[in-house]
């Protein structure tokens, strides 16, 4: 295969990966690892986060053994839960201990406990691609760091967290940010949110999501984990990109 043509390659993935995340999936596990690791290194985030949750265990993790640690830290924070407690478990000790030290804590408890979720909670079905601001920052500031996000993966709200430890606080829809004064504070023009702990039952959501466009899922520290939406609820798989902490 000549240069241009090897060049297409990423492309042809990534359109593949979009179109057809399972099938595209099933393809990259018959391939041997260093084939995979071709079509797969130079994908974004979201592709990779997209097919290494749909991908065999074993080739997930010996595909993210291969990537830089921090890469490998930021696409396993954002795989869900059951895949990404299966590649832990797979990963070496040394690399789970090089893990520990750029994962968050809460994730690594979650990890190290296993997923041990019922078919149907909250834990079990929730979407890790959430945003989060805290109360201090100003609604200026916020817009700013939202403008760096692609259009259409704006979420549809920010979660708000306060403390050290990055508990809930509130919430505020996306939408509205722009009615409220540059330099108020986000914790001060933040909304109440309702939530559900991860053994809740997800259906719980159902009520909820009438009043609000998400439900965050928090640890027992009152910390989120993920978020509950109707594509959950319906058991379809999101494909964006969790923008983490601001």
């Amino acid at each position: 295969m000549n240069g241009p043509n090897l060049n297409l390659l990423p492309w042809v993935t990534e359109k593949f990966i979009s179109a057809a995340p399972l099938a595209a999936a099933k393809a990259l596990d018959s391939l041997a690892t260093h084939e995979a690791l071709l079509l797969l290194k130079p994908l974004k985030a979201e592709q990779l986060i997209t097919c290494l949750n749909q991908m065999d265990t074993a080739k997930a993790a010996a595909v993210l053994r291969r990537l830089p640690s921090r890469q490998a830290a930021h696409i396993l924070s954002r795989l869900s839960l059951p895949q990404a407690v299966q590649i832990y478990k797979a990963f070496s000790i040394a690399q789970r201990e090089k893990m520990k030290t750029l994962l968050a804590a809460s994730w690594v408890e979650l990890l190290e406990k296993g997923n041990t979720f019922a078919a149907g909670s909250a834990g079990a079905q929730m979407n890790r691609d959430f945003v989060t601001f805290k109360t201090e920052m100003k609604v200026a500031d916020v817009l700013e760091k939202l403008k760096t996000i692609p259009r259409k993966k704006l979420p549809l709200a920010c979660l708000i967290v306060g403390g050290k430890e990055g508990k809930l606080k509130g919430i505020i829809r996306t939408a509205e940010l722009a009615f409220f004064a540059p330099n108020s504070l986000v914790g001060s023009v933040m909304g109440e949110v309702k939530s559900l702990s991860l053994g809740s039952a997800a259906q719980e959501a159902q009520p909820l999501l009438q009043l609000q466009p998400l439900v965050p899922v928090l640890d027992e520290n009152g910390v989120p984990q993920g978020i509950l939406t109707l594509a959950e609820l319906m058991g379809r798989t999101t494909t964006k990109k969790r923008f983490g902490w601001f």
